[in-house]
């Protein structure tokens, strides 16, 4: 009976690329669940470019609704799961936004009522996470990001979340382009929190050239490794340079150089320790510029109350 569900409007943004063999248990599980607890809802579902029949099977699905509340958006070409998403977002109209990065199911659906429920209690941004152990690879760069990052909340791999509508305006008004959205929302100034639930079957992975892209562009981006990496780099080098100085000099009052040799050797040492100073600097200069454009904010907040 609708008396028993949710009013709230829900939007489901859904990341769909090459994956056939998983799409139509997703879907047909994810519109079934939200049948179930909404009186309104819709689901749109992101084809980033697939090659498959991944698309297809998404419309064989919406035609045998009657009333289909499925809109399939078909990227131009792939641009990866965080662009998607975006567009996804944007096109996205309902009072919480499911956001799915992947059709894998390892979970019980009953998991994404709970987050919603969840999220119900004051909190704006809510992600579900598994209970299994995470890959090294995976563990290394949230250890980075977290360390690095000076984020609000530590991130965590995640499988899906939920936001309210004020999340999804805030993180548009902090930038109109969100490089990595987990950072963005890691770091909005609204509360968030995250429930771990017991995977159902073992994850399995599967290797994508753009998550490793995406992974070095979130380190780049969010964190000062990079500056850090190359400020060492410079330093080691500047070091180098003026031992070469050094020794050259120690080399000219012990022995008996060819003419020009020392002269030439200062003059190289000196120019390359002002030109790593100068290449640091500028990568100072490049970093801040960067976290202005993507990470700018005039100000946060969590909370307005007016008080009588």
């Amino acid at each position: 009976m609708e008396l028993n569900k949710e009013k709230n409007f829900a939007s489901a943004v859904v990341y769909l690329y090459n994956d056939e063999d998983r799409v139509y248990d997703f879907i047909s599980g994810l519109d079934k669940t939200l049948s179930d607890n909404f009186v309104k809802y819709e689901i749109i579902v992101v084809n980033d470019h697939s090659s498959d029949k991944s698309a297809t099977i998404v419309k064989e699905y919406a035609s045998k609704k009657d009333n289909s509340c499925i809109t399939l958006l078909n990227m131009s070409f792939h641009q990866g799961v965080e662009t998607s998403m975006n567009a996804g977002d944007d096109l996205a109209i309902g009072d919480f936004v499911f956001e799915f990065d992947s059709v894998y199911v390892d979970y019980e659906w009953s998991t994404m009522m709970d987050i919603y429920f969840h999220s119900l209690k004051g909190y704006d941004i809510v992600s579900a996470k598994t209970s299994q152990k995470k890959r090294l690879s995976s563990s290394m760069f949230y250890w980075l990001m977290n360390r690095y990052a000076h984020l609000q909340y530590e991130l965590e791999p995640e499988t899906f979340r939920v936001l309210s509508r004020r999340a999804i305006n805030r993180i548009h008004d902090i930038s109109a382009k969100v490089a990595y959205r987990k950072a963005a929302y890691a770091n909005c100034g609204l509360k968030i929190a995250s429930m771990t639930y017991h995977s159902t079957k073992k994850m399995k992975f599967k290797i994508q050239t753009g998550r490793i892209n995406l992974a070095l562009n979130s380190l780049i981006l969010f964190t000062d490794v990079a500056f850090r990496t190359t400020v060492g780099i410079s330093l080691m080098m500047v070091l180098v340079t003026i031992a070469m100085a050094i020794y050259a000099f120690c080399y000219w009052m012990l022995e008996s150089p060819v003419e020009g040799w020392t002269t030439t050797i200062l003059f190289l040492s000196f120019s390359f320790c002002c030109l790593f100073t100068i290449l640091a600097m500028i990568l100072k200069y490049l970093s801040t510029l960067v976290r202005m454009r993507f990470i700018r904010r005039d100000y946060v907040f969590e909370s307005i109350e007016k008080l009588q």
